[in-house]
């Protein structure tokens, strides 16, 4: 089996030598040519070649060396023991093979721009791939200071750190969310919107705990408005994925949503910027293959690690 390898921002000699020893890969630079892809890095790192990987449909495997690493531990690949563990049951003919949903972010089209005599068209459309959670509001202030931190900060909970500053800065903002064609409801305050494909966003917080990558849904999670103290009081439980049990927090799942601000909001996915409101999104069913531990089928199309 070939494989070609992607590699993340840092220093990542000494994580390619293991894999490499441990697994006696043969490496292509040719992508197309590969059997698999082995990409070292996180959750941004993925989202970056999602497009790619989409278009050649060759199988990806995750070695977790980024700052989050949500996507890797939603494949149950939490070390790099079990990445090196799924590489081998592929070269050994395990099925250990399986396709998952992307979301799909799309800045929302607009009409046609007047300027002076002049009918400026709109920009094309750009369609970004992402592959845990995409957000408006108050974790896109968040991501946007953790991404200043040094990286080995950053992998030791960059955003738990950065968040309490941000609450106290944040203001609520007028949001107005449409989930099944008209608007479901006007602008209302708003503190964020969490749109995700994965459980897990920001190293670790659950703010889908209900969320799974085989079906065909995003989880919606929106939270209303809020005091500075009850922000507080809600933030530690979004570990636990509890915070959906808050009166101001509406869980849901759609396979697309519109959102919609009185003043632009940056739109940030997988820990980067993307672009801003007004913007839509959508699930693509089974778009991505990935290598997972071998694995056996759980209730409503969920995968389970065997023991």
């Amino acid at each position: 089996m070939r494989a070609a390898a992607i590699l993340g921002p840092g220093n990542l000699a000494k994580s390619v030598a293991r894999f490499q020893s441990d697994t006696g890969a043969q490496w292509t630079s040719l992508i197309e040519q590969a059997d698999a892809v082995v990409l070292f890095g996180g959750d941004g790192t993925v989202r970056r070649h999602l497009s790619t990987l989409v278009d050649i449909g060759v199988p990806l495997l995750v070695v977790p060396c980024g700052g989050g690493n949500d996507f890797a531990r939603a494949l149950r690949l939490r070390k790099h023991r079990d990445s090196i563990a799924a590489w081998k049951g592929f070269v050994t003919g395990q099925e250990n093979v399986r396709s998952i949903d992307l979301g799909v972010i799309c800045p929302a089209a607009g009409g046609p721009v007047l300027a002076g005599k002049e009918t400026l068209m709109p920009a094309p459309e750009i369609r970004q791939y992402f592959c845990c959670a995409a957000g408006v509001g108050l974790d896109c202030d968040i991501a946007r200071r953790a991404n200043r931190l040094p990286r080995w900060i950053r992998r030791s909970g960059g955003y738990a750190l950065c968040a309490p500053s941000e609450f106290v800065r944040f203001s609520p903002y007028a949001a107005k969310l449409s989930l099944h064609g008209p608007a479901d409801n006007g602008f209302r305050s708003t503190t964020l919107v969490a749109i995700a494909n994965a459980p897990a966003y920001g190293g670790g917080f659950r703010i889908a705990p209900r969320a799974k990558l085989d079906d065909g849904l995003l989880d919606v999670c929106a939270v209303k408005g809020m005091g500075l103290f009850r922000l507080f009081c809600l933030f530690p439980t979004a570990r636990f994925g509890s915070h959906i049990n808050f009166d101001e927090v509406e869980y849901s799942q759609t396979k697309a949503l519109r959102i919609e601000t009185k003043v632009p909001r940056d739109v940030y996915a997988d820990g980067d910027f993307i672009c801003r409101t007004p913007v839509e999104f959508r699930v693509a069913p089974k778009a991505l293959k990935v290598l997972v531990p071998q694995c056996t089928a759980g209730p409503a199309g969920e995968t389970r690690a065997a023991r």
